[in-house]
């Protein structure tokens, strides 16, 4: 490796003079290096210390990641003897991979946080290999002093974007970073050559895909004589029928249908309004895998138009339910739709999300004077007696039946279930409801077959507009008077996670009411969980921490350092847990 002490010098004594009177002669360094420093001033940057928030767990499943992993080990095993890190990141800086042999550099490495999760953009860590490439689109080889953050003046590194190859725009960099003193111009033509290997290798895999994804939708298209539509990426094809069946809205309504389909892996089957009243059943009939994961996904597509009697309007409201959201209100109609058509219907979504109550307000808006049972096998002594109470309801005529948590049976109450089934098919209306995550293949193979629509309920997350009709209805069926929550706390409940969904709201509420039974409830009454919105979902242990953390805050006025010392733990400590679990202070 070559050693450059003048050059390191000079870029120490400019560093310097730009920390000091924010100017510097524009042949002082580099222009792409002076740019950066101003960029990162603005950003308000601190220039003595890395301080980078972890952002999120990476997401290794992606075509970048598949596309690099070979190509980063090689080049790790080549670099094997140098101490030198190969890193991969994602196109807003976020290491998704880090190589690193050599324990010093490792340990270098965890020190300034260019670690998977953590974010090396501008806008985080300053001047540097990776996110100066990114904000100029070109490589970077940052050196020693020529970083904005002295503490990574240490190292050198040199980063080149990857691009996607049919866009061109770019998807993430790679990154080689050795100490400084060893730096070598060969680390910048290096790491430029293995940017375009990576591209070259997902343009490989990008044109299989497509090819297979192809192949798979002319062979269906020859089997299937209804509508055929195929999803992958950026290709879209969609069959005559389609094509000339519906109308540009309708097409549009059904690709966002699709498209939410071969992101869900689980789910196989779905039902959807169209805006022409048309209603469709989208299954998906082959999904495409070659290597990376089977986003790409042939779809059959029946069309049915019903002369059934008229569903509510948008602006009618169904007793027992809140939401006002796109997503909500579709899942309504639908299930709707199919109890008016005497059609089973399987209710797929998360724990929690209210799945069985959306069912049983539709079935009682619909008809008030049918009662609708409710079967969960938990309350019930044995499976004979859960499949007795079954058998008796359905016993009638006509009946209206939701079996909850069907995914959840034990196998040996399924096959029982499945003849009750069978024996009822074409009567009453049955409703069952499962989970999005469900990984049972008996019940897909016993049970599930006899429901001829699946309609999804979404997750309160992503509904989370909805909450202004939810908790003052949670409220009014869990308080004994008047009450309602201030805008701070509705604020507040409007930036958690909720992975507990509807269920986790209400027992929120019900904590909250504990505290204060009536008037106007301030964000200082809420809960403890409610005091950090972490997007992952916190372990027992981690719970206990937030928990023992927001309850010290609040003992010590707000005080970080105070709370600190109540708690045993060093200021920084506490800053990093507040950061980590999103703690609102």
């Amino acid at each position: 490796m070559v050693k450059d002490d003048d050059t390191a010098l000079d870029a120490r004594l400019a560093r310097e003079q730009f920390l000091a009177a924010g100017a510097l002669n524009e042949d002082a360094v580099r222009p792409n290096v002076l740019s950066s420093w101003r960029r990162s001033r603005e950003l308000h940057v601190h220039p003595d210390r890395v301080d980078l928030p972890y952002l999120r767990d990476p997401d290794t499943d992606t075509p970048l990641a598949h596309a690099a992993a070979p190509i980063l080990r090689r080049i790790a095993d080549d670099l094997s003897e140098q101490a030198v890190s190969v890193v991969l990141t994602s196109a807003d800086g976020l290491v998704l991979d880090r190589i690193a042999a050599n324990s010093d550099m490792a340990r270098m490495l965890d020190d300034v946080h260019l670690a998977r999760g953590y974010s090396y953009a501008e806008e985080f860590a300053g001047t540097n290999g990776i996110g100066t490439a990114l904000e100029t689109g070109r490589p970077a080889f940052i050196r020693g002093s020529e970083h904005y953050v002295g503490t990574l003046g240490r190292l050198a590194c040199a980063g080149s974007p990857i691009r996607e190859p049919i866009t061109r725009r770019i998807v993430g960099v790679i990154d080689l970073t050795c100490w400084a003193n060893q730096a070598d111009p060969l680390l910048f033509v290096l790491a430029k050559s293995a940017g375009s290997q990576i591209e070259d290798r997902m343009n490989a895999v990008k044109n299989e895909t497509e090819t297979a994804l192809l192949e798979a939708y002319l062979k269906q298209s020859r089997r299937y004589p209804a509508g055929v539509l195929a999803i992958g990426g950026d290709v879209v094809l969609m069959n005559p029928y389609l094509r000339q069946t519906l109308d540009a809205a309708d097409q549009t309504v059904l690709l966002d249908h699709a498209a939410d389909m071969t992101r869900a892996s689980l789910s196989s089957t779905a039902v959807a309004s169209l805006p022409s009243g048309v209603s469709v059943k989208i299954s998906a009939a082959e999904r495409i895998a070659t290597g990376i994961r089977d986003d790409s996904v042939v779809f059959h597509v029946s069309l049915h138009v019903t002369a059934s009697t008229p569903v509510r309007g948008v602006g009618q409201s169904i007793p027992g339910l809140a939401g006002r959201s796109s997503s909500f209100r579709r899942s309504c109609q639908q299930v709707e739709r199919c109890y008016r058509d005497r059609e089973w219907v399987v209710l797929e979504g998360e724990r929690g999300s209210g799945r069985t109550r959306l069912g049983q307000s539709v079935a009682r808006f619909v008809s008030p004077e049918r009662t609708v049972a409710i079967l969960r096998a938990d309350d019930f002594d044995t499976a004979d007696d859960f499949v007795a109470e079954l058998e008796l309801e359905t016993d009638a005529a006509d009946f209206a039946v939701i079996v909850a948590d069907v995914d959840e049976l034990d196998d040996g109450m399924l096959e029982p279930l499945a003849a009750v089934l069978q024996a009822r098919a074409g009567r009453g209306w049955i409703a069952a409801t499962t989970s999005t995550e469900r990984n049972s293949p008996l019940v897909d193979t016993l049970v599930l077959p006899f429901f001829t629509h699946t309609v999804t309920v979404p997750a309160l997350r992503h509904r989370i507009e909805d909450l202004d009709q939810l908790v003052p209805m949670l409220l009014h069926e869990l308080a004994s008077g008047p009450v309602r929550l201030d805008g701070l706390a509705m604020r507040q409940l409007g930036r958690m996670p909720w992975p507990g969904n509807v269920a986790q709201l209400r027992n929120v509420l019900a904590e909250t009411l504990t505290r204060q039974r009536s008037g106007v409830i301030g964000i200082d009454e809420l809960p403890n969980e409610c005091r950090s919105v972490s997007r992952r979902k916190l372990t027992r242990l981690e719970a206990i921490e937030r928990d023992a953390i927001v309850r010290s805050l609040s003992e010590n006025d707000r005080n970080k350092a105070d709370a600190a010392k109540a708690l045993g733990v060093s200021r920084a400590t506490i800053y990093r847990k507040i950061k980590e679990f999103g703690i609102d202070v």
